[in-house]
């Protein structure tokens, strides 16, 4: 993949310059060339540049005015160009890679672009371990989830496999779990119980109810507001009112009323 530069600056014969550098790497794409401040904080934004060579002068919009409008997080690598070594100190301040002075002298150009080069590297290689860690910890909340719930029958413990519920039922401080013709308590409320059963699976639509989304056959329009959930069993459950949401996450577009519903 190509490495993509923008050059900035208010100098054409400059800008001209660092052109003809950075043509001599195959590795870059130079995607821009901005000649005032406002080009280059709407192209860095719009172009998603790997990395700038923004210069400090310029009229209205200085380069240190463009760092600070595009903000720190959305900034590229970025290599100040200046004819005046007094504002060194300032550009490494914004953590810039490097400072190269007017004119550029190719050696000191490539020393530049190549610790430009080193800061992508490095950069792309933190965003492969960022997402690698937030992949493990989706998996790691996947796997807390309940795959199944303890029952107790008879002086024994049983297990259901939450798979085969179909929904579960509030009564009290215990919740009845319905999985086919049997039924089964357990100690758990069913605000407990919402948020140790994997949301994408379980689905609150009532204040007394969680379904299986697996099992819903169907959901209708009902009075006021109302929905019906049917199961694949036949069982029918009144769904809260105006749940869009809801109705959105069991996969069900728009509904024809029931013929006698007001």
């Amino acid at each position: 993949m190509k490495i993509r530069a923008l050059i900035v600056d208010d100098e054409p014969l400059a800008r001209r310059g660092l052109l003809r550098l950075l043509k001599k790497d195959t590795d870059i794409e130079v995607v821009g060339e901005c000649g005032d401040g406002d080009c280059a904080v709407s192209t860095i934004l719009s172009k998603k540049a790997h990395f700038v060579f923004l210069d400090v002068q310029m009229p209205e919009v200085d380069g240190f005015e463009v760092v600070r409008r595009v903000g720190p997080d959305r900034m590229p690598a970025l290599i100040f160009v200046t004819a005046y070594d007094r504002y060194a100190l300032r550009a490494f301040e914004t953590n810039a890679i490097d400072y190269l002075l007017k004119p550029v002298a190719q050696a000191r150009f490539e020393k530049a672009l190549a610790r430009a080069k080193q800061r992508i590297a490095d950069k792309s290689k933190g965003d492969v371990v960022r997402r690698l860690i937030a992949a493990l910890e989706q998996i790691k909340r996947h796997d807390e989830y309940l795959n199944r719930l303890p029952v107790s029958e008879n002086g024994r413990i049983l297990f259901v496999n939450a798979e085969e519920i179909d929904w579960i039922e509030a009564n009290g401080n215990y919740a009845r779990l319905h999985a086919g013709p049997r039924f089964a308590e357990i100690r758990e409320t069913l605000n407990a119980l919402e948020h140790k059963l994997n949301p994408r699976d379980f689905l609150r639509i009532h204040r007394s109810a969680i379904v299986n989304v697996h099992k819903v056959k169907e959901v209708q329009p009902w009075f006021h507001g109302y929905h019906l959930v049917l199961l694949q069993n036949g069982q029918e459950l009144r769904m809260s009112r105006y749940q869009s949401e809801t109705v959105k996450r069991l996969g069900v577009g728009n509904c024809s009323p029931i013929k006698g519903a007001v």
